[in-house]
């Protein structure tokens, strides 16, 4: 007797997300129309993409991989110094490793090159005055992973070879957060978290920008607690250009 009315609470408290989900979006949106001075600012730029490699996050300069990544930007004026700044980006991550040199008998190269749509929602200091103003943020961002490839170059005996596959997602739920769907060896996990930051100037119509996002999610799939692939997460130095609207 007591199913159904594990049921009927299971589905109350669906139907209480879904409403607080709605009621969030509306109070954004809320702000978005009413408040003064705000733009919307396309924004581009070149991402400098590594993966950590270990507990302390350090990484390895060596690995460093050149992406890109393109999209919109809020700029929601709070008052004359503070802004929210929500988003959605498409945007390149990765790492590359090399041993040896393409004119050796044995060389090797592999690169990892995800793609994910990120959310990040940044609160934003500006200067108040000014011609031109200076500003500092931070925030929490969401990314989830939907393309992406991995390729392998390389020498053995003299002999060369190449191999280039899509990268494999988990089908991974993220409200199951003890559980990931679809997991597998040499599958990556699709759902990405973390923080970033950014600082920059911004004139009239122009905005210019360095931003550094600190994966907190492991990269390999699988939801296990502990061991070396724990120190795999992504780390995204980027400068950017954006046009306001």
């Amino acid at each position: 007797m007591s199913l159904p009315h594990y049921s009927l609470s299971k589905n109350c408290t669906i139907m209480k997300n879904k409403k607080m989900t709605v009621l969030c979006l509306a109070m954004l949106i809320g702000i978005a129309v009413n408040a003064q001075n705000s733009h919307v600012i396309l924004r581009g730029g070149v991402n400098l993409a590594n993966v950590s490699t270990t507990d302390k996050g350090g990484i390895d300069d060596a690995k460093m991989l050149t992406s890109f990544q393109v999209g919109v930007i809020g700029d929601l004026n709070i008052t004359s110094f503070l802004a929210l700044q929500p988003g959605i980006i498409f945007t390149g991550k990765g790492t590359k490793s090399q041993s040896g040199n393409e004119g050796d008998a044995n060389y090797f190269r592999a690169t990892s090159n995800p793609y994910y749509v990120e959310v990040p929602v940044n609160l934003v200091f500006k200067t108040p005055t000014g011609p031109g103003k200076f500003f500092i943020g931070a925030g929490p961002y969401i990314a989830m992973g939907i393309a992406g490839k991995n390729k392998v170059d390389g020498r053995i005996a003299g002999v060369d070879f190449h191999s280039e596959e899509n990268i494999k997602w988990s089908n991974d739920d993220p409200t199951t957060l003890n559980q990931e769907e679809g997991s597998g060896f040499g599958i990556m996990k699709r759902f990405d978290y973390g923080l970033n930051g950014t600082i920059g100037v911004e004139a009239s119509r122009l905005v210019i920008s360095a931003n550094y996002g600190l994966g907190l999610a492991k990269l390999q799939s699988g939801s296990g607690g502990s061991g070396d692939d724990n120190n795999n997460k992504h780390r995204e130095l980027s400068l950017t250009l954006g046009f306001k609207l």
